[in-house]
């Protein structure tokens, strides 16, 4: 692994939208210098106050070219902005030997720039939010514990990772929109590729695959989305278990499928322009008002069961991580579960503890190996679920804990 250019200890923070939280704060409190940066100086001020930071850090109006004029080697560019703008933004931090943080999944775009980031000892971390982000460390845990109680042996594993937005009161059409409604429409247009009853299986209209899914006493309904099959290989599952079940999805409350009815027919017609007018309009009768509170929950579980010879069984092993956190006055929980766990990277960054190039959160691999967790491997007790270990220990002392069976 290439070593990190030294960090100068700024931070170019990117973006004011409502996932931005206590994590900006963290930065401010520990970085020696945050830029925070918004459409105008105004909102930049307003997000600093709106997270307990107001007049901690300098303000800036963005643009790229005028970001791009102040990164300097060794800063850090975290960007909040939405992911159509990373490529520009990573490629702008390989080209001044900066580094690149954000929360969202890694695009072609990015990857791309892997191979002339890691030489110029630039990192690029990715998947470094709730879902992408959390859900990795709970994967890389779930799987060293399974490793370490079954062993890399022929076995059976079923698989399941399900992260969702919700409204803390329910309301009649079980959801509300606290981001771009267009995405939401979007995200259901597009296929999902899963591992099901041992077999590939697709999903066109990701919807149509719900089923119940009980967490702690509570029903929820569950749908596949986008495409789980490389994070077999992110996770590093031995190549000698055979994947009975491996979907990752959305989590949505009980009563979510019947009460989008509507929704799913115009989706099925797949007019553009009534879909664009359709997410406008859901977004003005249901909208998360100040006086709303959100509920993130996050479940990932793994069972693994050997296989046993003489036609028995062999020996079983199960585990689950369950994070379940509500909202507050002060910040939603969806802007504490994606901004910490990406000011906890930056932090690691700054300490100098994150091998050049491509990184996804504490764990694994989405590229065929050009890329690796946060720590390349070098956590507390010198593996990735060590990695982990200390990202949730982070979380949980800021706020954001989980349980674990």
């Amino acid at each position: 692994m290439t070593q990190a250019l030294p960090a100068s200890g700024t931070v170019h923070w990117l973006g004011t939208g409502l996932s931005t939280g206590s994590g900006l704060r963290l930065l401010v409190e520990r970085a020696p210098r945050v830029l925070m940066w918004g459409r105008t100086t105004d909102r930049a001020e307003r997000c600093l106050e709106r997270v307990g930071a107001g007049g901690r850090a300098d303000t800036r109006a963005y643009d790229l070219a005028a970001a791009g004029a102040e990164l300097r080697p060794g800063d850090v560019l975290v960007s909040m902005l939405p992911a159509a703008e990373h490529p520009a933004l990573a490629r702008l931090c390989v080209e001044r030997g900066a580094h690149f943080a954000c929360s969202s999944y890694v695009s072609e775009a990015v990857q791309e720039l892997a191979p002339a980031a890691e030489p110029a000892g630039v990192v690029l971390l990715t998947e470094a939010g709730l879902d992408p982000g959390i859900d990795h460390l709970f994967a890389d845990l779930l799987v060293a514990r399974a490793r370490a109680a079954i062993g890399d042996g022929p076995a059976t594993a079923e698989f399941t990772s399900y992260c969702g937005g919700l409204p803390a009161e329910p309301n009649e059409f079980r959801y509300r929109f606290s981001w771009a409604p267009r995405g939401v429409l979007s995200a259901l247009r597009a296929p999902a590729r899963y591992i099901d009853r041992g077999e590939t299986a697709v999903a066109q209209r990701p919807w149509e695959a719900t089923r119940p899914l009980v967490l702690d006493g509570e029903t929820f309904e569950a749908y596949p989305n986008r495409d789980s099959i490389p994070y077999l290989a992110q996770y590093e599952l031995p190549s000698s278990w055979r994947p009975w079940t491996f979907v990752r999805g959305t989590l949505r409350l009980a009563g979510w499928l019947a009460a989008w009815a509507e929704v799913f027919a115009e989706l099925r017609r797949g007019d553009d322009g009534r879909i664009a007018a359709l997410a406008d309009e859901l977004a003005a009768r249901y909208p998360t008002t100040e006086d709303d509170r959100d509920r993130v929950v996050l479940s990932v579980a793994l069972s693994v069961r050997a296989d046993g010879g003489g036609g028995g069984g062999g020996a079983g092993w199960s585990g689950s991580y369950l994070l379940d956190l509500v909202g507050d006055a002060t910040e939603s929980a969806m802007a504490r579960c994606v901004s910490l766990p990406l000011a906890f990277g930056v932090t690691e960054i700054l300490a100098g503890r994150v091998p050049a190039g491509l990184r996804q959160a504490a764990g694994g691999r989405s590229d065929g190996g050009r890329s690796g967790g946060i720590g390349g491997g070098s956590g507390g007790d010198g593996s990735r679920a060590g990695d982990a270990e200390r990202w949730l220990a982070f979380l949980a002392e800021n706020g954001v804990g989980h349980r674990v069976t």
